[in-house]
């Protein structure tokens, strides 16, 4: 009798019987009634399954209203099955361009830049989880959820703001791929294509898995900058002293600055996490999981960052009194002079190489899932080349785009500055997308609200300040960076 009580209970509680477990149903609860949207539109077996992916949406441990119930992240495995996009996209995060202002900044200003890599390091966060937050909840990507909620123009621009970010991205870090040839006197067509057809490759002949995995190992190249920053031997006095002077009287040293905020949020991020946790088939109950993904992560490319411009401090600026580098061959010899020749290079080039190729991969990635979210094409790793032709294509386009121009560019330094520059430009756009998403897209429970709320928009709006005075700056002919 007891047994079936509580099935005619259940029996309340079950959603209208469907193939399809989505959209919004009743549930009720003794006394209590509430509708709520389910959080997956995959097929279902039955109805047991639907009721029990609708559970899940009510045993999540909401960060926004302080509630701490039973997650999913009891065991080793699960980390494994979720652990993924959030490392991926901060180790593209540090790709060439973001690699060759850092080695800039250290150059010229020495430790000055240490303190806002490190402040940076919540906001990075708090960006990155909301675009978590949305992908696992809604299960819709970014432009998707823009055209829903803001209409097709907007979607549009949003969208081709995202190609911008990516076309120009592309190209740097192929320019990373070429200069890490000429390093060794390989020359640059040779290094570019035979990277293009690697970076192609993955993609096509692969699964979303095997895609994150290999991106992943390559990534973690990046490593090896912690080696030359402890090689470089910093002064530590120094070190401590960036955190209380500032030049920020010195209009090239705000440029700089900006361009490494830049460095830090890229507009392509915001899609690629996204539509990857989306891709990978991540619920909302992997959120917990997801956002701890994200924060070491966030932890983890700020400090490749710092030990970028600790090495070239330490060598370059305390050494020979500060000066531009004009190329990467330069940073790579600057470098080399002081690490010793051989070791100097071959840490140089893995890490520079790491960065590049994982950044190449996801900016032509982002792109492709980008355009299919407002174009509604197919756009999954797990579907073959012949079953979503414009998704593999727009991405091999990035890829061939970004080659070419990679071999013909003339001045590849400037030209990574410049695109970093560029991001920061187009924070505006992205991260108000992005906040007012979290604030209407969401369902309640999700939603961003009390303090989390105003800490996030103050965040967000002080990296837009910071973008829009480097535009200040430009207009009235600021000095060169």
């Amino acid at each position: 009798q007891h047994q079936a009580e509580e099935e005619g209970t259940r029996a309340e509680r079950m959603p209208p019987t469907s193939d399809t477990c989505v959209g919004e149903v009743e549930y009720r609860d003794g006394s209590e009634e509430e509708t709520v949207a389910l959080v997956t539109a995959e097929p279902v077996s039955d109805v047991k399954e639907c009721l029990l992916i609708k559970e899940a949406t009510f045993s999540h441990e909401s960060m926004v209203e302080g509630e701490s119930i039973e997650y999913n992240t009891s065991t080793w495995k699960q980390w494994m099955k979720v652990v993924g996009p959030g490392i991926v996209v901060m180790l593209a995060d540090t790709d060439a361009g973001c690699l060759v202002v850092a080695a800039q900044s250290g150059a010229k200003y020495g430790y000055s830049l240490i303190p806002l890599q490190v402040v940076l390091i919540p906001v990075l966060w708090a960006a990155q989880e909301l675009t978590v937050r949305l992908g696992l909840v809604t299960g819709k990507g970014h432009g998707e959820l823009i055209m829903q909620h803001f209409g097709p123009m907007w979607a549009w621009i949003s969208v081709a703001t995202l190609i911008v970010a990516c076309a120009g991205a592309i190209v740097s870090e192929f320019v990373g791929v070429a200069a890490v040839g000429n390093i060794w006197g390989i020359p640059e067509w040779v290094s570019v294509v035979i990277s293009a057809v690697f970076l192609i490759s993955v993609v096509t002949t692969g699964s979303y898995r095997s895609t994150e995995r290999v991106a992943v190992c390559i990534g973690l190249f990046e490593l090896v900058f912690i080696v030359t920053a402890i090689m470089a031997q910093p002064s530590f006095e120094d070190l401590s002293n960036a955190f209380v002077e500032q030049p920020i009287r010195n209009t090239r040293y705000v440029k700089l600055a900006t361009a490494n905020i830049g460095a830090v949020i890229m507009p392509w991020m915001i899609f690629y996490q996204q539509s990857a946790v989306i891709d990978k088939g991540l619920k909302a109950r992997d959120l917990t999981i997801s956002r701890w993904d994200t924060l070491i992560g966030a932890i983890l490319t700020q400090a490749i960052m710092c030990c970028v411009i600790i090495t070239t401090a330490a060598t370059v600026w305390k050494k020979e009194g500060g000066r531009s580098l004009n190329s990467i061959e330069e940073i790579a010899d600057s470098i080399s002079a002081h690490l010793g020749d051989l070791a100097g290079k071959i840490l140089f080039s893995f890490g520079l190489l790491g960065g590049s190729l994982v950044g190449g991969l996801v900016v032509s990635l982002t792109a492709a899932w980008g355009l299919g979210e407002v174009t509604g094409y197919q756009r999954s790793l797990e579907k073959k080349p012949l079953e979503a032709p414009e998704f593999y294509l727009t991405y091999s386009v990035m890829i061939v785009f970004g080659a070419v121009l990679a071999i013909i560019y003339p001045d590849p330094v400037q030209l990574e500055v410049f695109v970093e520059i560029l991001n920061a430009l187009l924070l505006p756009i992205v991260l108000g997308f992005l906040y007012l998403l979290a604030l209407r897209a969401l369902p309640e429970r999700y939603r961003l609200k009390g303090w989390y709320m105003w800490t996030t928009g103050a965040m967000f709006s002080l990296c837009v300040l910071f973008a829009i005075y480097l535009v200040v700056l430009l207009a009235i002919g600021g000095e060169d960076i």
